[in-house]
């Protein structure tokens, strides 16, 4: 029997040494791998090292993305969604799309969508300059206009048009990161306006019936850069997700959303009141898990926003309440999604690692797979 629900995780292009570009910020040549291998405890009782259990893998090699596509999809993880990125007018990172998933045999197995990450580039991912220059810009992430139509062009010939791409009754699903820097790119809101009708048209132009535009939305964490609650809103202006006319809203990360640094088990009520107040909104809410938070591997001094107690049953306790957020309201397609497939220097990953095993992915199979 099919699943009920698709089950999505974000994947962080970043597992790779085939990016030279990334040197700058890993120069082992393994990508973020060397953030991960090199962590270490801060504190007695810390949660770190962790180690994969699949090793230091490529995730740019085929063959081992054939092996997380099976795994992914054993356990119910039936959509990827990549990060991706493009700075310095050329793209960034996407070895671990085009030369691993999309080279894989297996990939008709697990769909993907793209989640344009627009965020600035910053020493926040060198490790010897994260403490005290991690804000530091190296490459901004907005684009112009001109720029924006060459973005729109890669996204529809390349990607939208594998038969794997993920769709909502037959709309390419495509997810934006930051609103403010998408904003930003095109001069105010009529110039991003301008910009997303001009996306729906090329795309419908290429083929399909329309676009499904979908939000990264942030809350009150301690990492939040706005607050869907207004995104620019007052009682004369319309909030700029509304303006724009996104089809669909999630989070990304908990961290943004609700205090995160404390036992997993406070942070789901919280979690619950922000589906409910999501649920009022005008945009409809896809439901999203994060598994934890710890991003002290990118880091040589503590940072003590940490989530504790993160074991695969409390996991499983949030999966449960996403999933009967699903269950009870009316979704654009059935979706939930998860932070996340690989990010390991965050501590929110679904990998098998030597702590938990499979434990995670367990739980994922438990709650979405053998039960429908």
């Amino acid at each position: 029997m099919a699943q009920k629900y698709d089950v999505a995780a974000f994947i962080w292009p970043a597992y790779t040494g085939d990016e030279p570009r990334t040197r700058p910020f890993w120069p082992d040549g393994m990508g973020e791998w060397q953030s991960v291998k090199n962590a270490m405890p801060k504190f007695e009782g810390h949660k770190w090292p962790r180690r994969p259990l699949w090793g230091y893998v490529n995730e740019a090699d085929p063959y081992v993305m054939e092996m997380e596509i099976e795994c992914a999809a054993r356990h119910g993880v039936n959509v990827f969604i990549y990060d991706w990125y493009w700075y310095d007018d050329r793209p960034f990172l996407e070895n671990c799309l085009n030369d691993g998933y999309l080279k894989a045999a297996n990939n008709d197995k697990v769909k993907f969508y793209l989640m344009w990450a627009n965020h600035d580039a910053t020493n926040l991912w060198n490790i010897e300059t994260a403490d005290d220059y991690g804000d530091t810009v190296t490459w901004k992430g907005s684009v112009g206009m001109e720029t924006f139509k060459k973005l729109v062009d890669r996204w529809i010939t390349k990607y939208f048009s594998h038969p794997s791409y993920y769709k909502a009754d037959g709309c390419p699903v495509f997810m934006l990161y930051d609103l403010r820097k998408f904003e930003e790119g095109f001069g105010g809101r009529e110039g991003a306006l301008e910009a997303v009708n001009y996306f729906r048209e090329e795309v419908k132009k290429a083929g399909y019936p329309g676009l499904h535009l979908q939000l990264i939305t942030w809350g009150n964490g301690p990492y939040a850069t706005f607050n869907y609650k207004g995104i620019g809103g007052t009682e004369e202006t319309t909030p700029l997700a509304e303006y724009l006319g996104f089809d669909s809203m999630t989070y990304y990360q908990w961290v943004s959303v609700v205090p995160f640094g404390r036992d997993y088990g406070e942070v789901l009520p919280d979690v619950q009141k922000d589906y409910d107040l999501m649920a009022k909104q005008k945009i409809p809410f896809i439901p999203q898990v994060s598994l934890g938070w710890d991003n002290n591997p990118r880091f040589k001094r503590l940072k003590p926003t940490i989530t504790t107690n993160t074991t695969p049953e409390m996991i499983e306790k949030g999966l449960r309440q996403a999933k009967a957020y699903a269950d009870t309201h009316d979704l654009p397609m059935p979706l939930v999604v998860i932070n996340s497939w690989n990010e390991w220097t965050e501590t929110s990953y679904l990998h098998p690692d030597d702590i938990n095993g499979y434990g995670y992915l367990e739980a994922v199979k438990r709650v979405f797979a053998d039960e429908e």
